[in-house]
């Protein structure tokens, strides 16, 4: 027999006599490989985002502007159109005067070291959510699609992909924690909470399920020691398919309020009230000329169900209207002296959004260059947008382009700015004539009202 032949019968003996692979050992082994084809597509789909900007420097008192500084960052964000159109979050990009784009080339064997490098415009961004929209001039990109978020279950495995800590193309792997963890009493935003290591550089990347859809995106981490403790949280991606929508038409999002506050029922509360409901909701106010008021909605209604669907705690309702869009109609069910009443309320603009204030401006006849802002006259069509203001006149900031932002002194949009150095400003002309007459370095004190409360905002002319 040739040595060849012998060598192979002794190899085959050889293998013959070893025990078969455990179950557990070939599932962990499929589950292995299945991870692995699953980063080898997804990859490509997620990329680096540097950027150079300047960003406001607050002092140790809260709201007290100290410099603007040079900054350096990076994020990450996911490839959703094979356009070149890319989601993110804002704060990733906030500031931007430079962004750029590290994207995997394909079209090389070795994808791990070769990329591309883009430019990147910002198309939107909408603070409240923390989301933002950016794009790159390329095309047939591999893009990832949308998870319905609704339809996570708590222990589902997920995949968060990124770069943390300018890491790129990392990948760690854990489990939904939770599906819907509301992070503020006050706030209606729900995210997906995990326990895949999420780290600073994540955010804007994607948490992906194993049949590699965007499940959510990764904003936050919570942690004693600013490193991962097990604790993230990212965007669901049905409120992110909602805001990219509206950042790629109008380069804003638009949210809605039906004008209640909801208080979820304790038993002390139930049992002072006599009400038979716990847990349960009840509305505690309903704002004077709102829709809700419009409706008949009244204090002290117990709320039973929304379109139809039973309510058990104040988040729900407060997280059905942040997701619902502005003009949608919603059926409250509440429960008053004993009789059930089906109210239909239709959602309207948040007062003092800036989406609304967005749909008044355009970028060449709004644009304040010497703060970085886009600014309307306080008129008939702007006022309802803002209402209970201290002042009839003014100035106000409807939006911070993002190529002059590093020149705003700290303003931001819903601001309305009164006085420039003790000389009233009634009109976007008005604010531009005395702006003309400083030169650089000038020291310059404007008069702004912000959240409610006036204040000075003092700097000097760039």
């Amino acid at each position: 027999m040739p040595f060849a032949d012998s060598l192979t019968t002794l190899l085959l003996l050889a293998a013959a006599q070893q025990p078969p692979p455990k179950p557990a050992a070939r599932a962990l082994a499929q589950f292995s490989a299945e991870v692995e084809e699953l980063a080898a597509n997804l990859s490509p789909s997620v990329v680096e985002i540097s950027v150079r900007g300047r960003a406001v420097v607050n002092g140790e008192e809260e709201g007290h502007t100290a410099f603007v500084a040079e900054q350096r960052s990076t994020g990450s964000g996911a490839i959703v159109d094979s356009n070149g159109y890319i989601v993110t979050n804002a704060h990733v990009v906030e500031g931007a005067r430079v962004i750029d784009v590290r994207v995997m080339d394909r079209s090389r064997p070795d994808r791990k070291r070769n990329h591309r490098h883009y430019p990147a415009k910002i198309v939107g961004t909408d603070k409240e959510t923390d989301l933002a929209v950016i794009k790159i001039e390329a095309t047939g990109l591999p893009a990832l699609q949308f998870r319905d978020s609704d339809t996570l279950r708590q222990g589902e495995i997920v995949v968060a992909m990124g770069s943390p800590l300018g890491l790129e193309n990392s990948l760690t792997l854990g489990f939904v924690s939770a599906t819907a963890r509301q992070l503020h009493p006050d706030r209606p935003l729900t995210y997906i909470q995990t326990d895949a290591p999420i780290n600073p550089g994540n955010s804007g990347g994607p948490l992906l399920d194993i049949d590699g859809r965007i499940a959510g995106i990764n904003t936050l981490i919570l942690s004693q020691s600013g490193g991962n403790e097990g604790i993230g949280f990212a965007i669901p991606s049905n409120l992110v398919r909602q805001v990219y929508a509206q950042l790629r038409k109008e380069g804003h999002a638009h949210h809605g309020v039906i004008g209640v506050v909801s208080q979820d029922i304790s038993p002390e509360l139930a049992a002072a009230l006599g009400i038979d409901r716990h847990p349960g909701v009840i509305i505690a106010d309903v704002r004077p000329h709102s829709a809700a008021e419009a409706a008949g909605l009244q204090p002290g209604d117990v709320l039973l169900a929304l379109n139809g669907k039973n309510v058990t705690e104040g988040r729900q309702l407060m997280a059905a209207v942040f997701r619902a869009a502005v003009g949608d109609r919603m059926t409250l069910s509440v429960l008053r002296d004993g009789q059930t009443l089906d109210k239909e309320v239709v959602v309207t603009e948040k007062p003092r959004s800036p989406g609304g204030l967005l749909d008044l401006v355009s970028s060449d006849s709004h644009l304040v260059r010497e703060l970085g802002i886009l600014a309307l006259t306080l008129d008939g069509n702007v006022t309802p947008l803002l209402p209970d203001l201290q002042r009839l006149y003014g100035v106000v900031v409807a939006a911070i382009p993002a190529e002059f932002a590093g020149l705003n002194p700290g303003l931001s949009p819903g601001d309305v700015i009164y006085e420039l150095n003790r000389t009233p400003v009634h009109s976007l002309e008005e604010l531009r004539a005395e702006l003309a007459k400083k030169k650089s370095a000038d020291p310059i004190a404007l008069l702004v009202e912000h959240e409610g409360s006036l204040g000075y905002l003092a700097f000097r002319l760039e």
